[in-house]
């Protein structure tokens, strides 16, 4: 498969004429991995360019291979925006095919608050302790950036992960989910807009005032989710996968446990017998599906539990409708989900 997709890469490069490194002529053709991350940018770009997004819907970031379509949009790209290699390692893979490619990871980027899987709700990494977020022209992740994490012990899906009791791709490392903290997606549309700007002087204010009215409207989007999950805070729930911490660390949410410890994960026995032990020890009062993921296992711990079953979680927005308004509508429907099953 890497060979595969190198080939379609190359290829597709062959065919382009060599891009000069001053600033560009015109507006940046701009490749995104998820679409959170192509919401942002597309909020960012607004009326001047529409970003590509690579995962098509309904697909996992985890276990996507790319179109010759798409190989060829990556080697035909001014800039890559992505979370960075360890949620998408398949793209890392492609994107060494095309040597210094501009790309801004935005994960290792400056200011971005991070986690480790399991680390309890609010003990954050020291990396983002602060909320200490970049200046705006900080952010420019290129290829020797993208390389900030060492792929061999941290978070490679495709080729290491504790296969103890059947978790295959078990998580661990630094948490990928980040883009569930809008503090996290409000730091971003800066470091995008400054990468943006630096590649398209023309229209830099355009962008600065893009972001600056993407920052606020996500301001009043936390105030929103925030009065949605109120309410839910001490109400303890069950999740399909540990895809969430951010999101509970930001709202002080009580997540009680995850059926999978990974987004490919196939819990053993044991697992699932300790796990069902919690949720009746704790009352857990939701265990929630999720999206690309087979139901049957939360229909089977929460029998007889007295737990309900939530709705279908999409914590990456693949089932949702790409495009600028995405994000908001990715927080707002894990809030309604969250907060109506857990109500009393």
């Amino acid at each position: 498969m890497r060979y595969i997709i190198t080939s379609l890469l190359a290829s597709a490069a062959l065919a382009l004429p060599a891009l000069a490194l001053p600033a560009l002529a015109e507006v940046p053709k701009v490749v995104t991995d998820i679409p959170p991350v192509h919401a942002l940018v597309a909020q960012v770009m607004g009326d001047l360019g529409t970003p590509t997004l690579l995962l098509d819907r309904g697909a996992s970031p985890h276990s996507f291979q790319l179109r010759p379509s798409q190989a060829a949009s990556l080697a035909d790209a001014d800039l890559v925006v992505w979370i960075g290699p360890e949620l998408t390692p398949w793209l890392d893979r492609a994107l060494d095919s095309l040597g210094d490619s501009p790309r801004l990871g935005l994960l290792a980027a400056p200011g971005t608050l991070t986690r480790t899987f399991g680390d309890d709700h609010d003990d954050h990494a020291a990396e983002g302790e602060g909320h200490d977020h970049a200046a705006e022209g900080e952010a420019h992740d290129h290829a020797a950036d993208a390389k900030k994490h060492d792929h061999a012990k941290e978070h490679d899906h495709a080729e290491e992960h504790d296969h103890a009791e059947g978790d295959a791709h078990a998580h661990d490392g630094t948490d990928t989910h980040a883009w569930l903290d809008p503090a996290n997606a409000q730091s971003w549309l800066s470091l995008i807009a400054a990468e943006l700007a630096r590649l398209d002087p023309a229209n830099a204010d355009a962008y600065s005032a893009n972001a600056t009215a993407a920052a606020t409207a996500i301001t009043t989007l936390d105030a929103t989710v925030t009065a949605l999950l109120t309410p839910a805070r001490d109400r303890p729930f069950v999740v399909f996968h540990d895809a969430y911490g951010y999101l509970a660390d930001h709202y002080g949410l009580t997540i009680a446990g995850a059926v999978a410890l990974g987004d490919a994960s196939s819990p053993g026995a044991a697992r699932l017998s300790d796990l069902r032990a919690r949720i009746e020890a704790d009352q857990s009062l939701c265990l929630f599906p999720e999206a690309q993921h087979d139901t049957a296992l939360v229909t089977q711990m929460a029998d007889g539990t007295g737990a309900r079953i939530g709705d279908t979680l999409d914590p990456v927005g693949s089932t949702l409708e790409p495009g600028p308004g995405l994000y908001a509508a990715l927080l707002t429907n894990l809030a309604t989900s969250i907060a109506g099953c857990t109500a009393p």
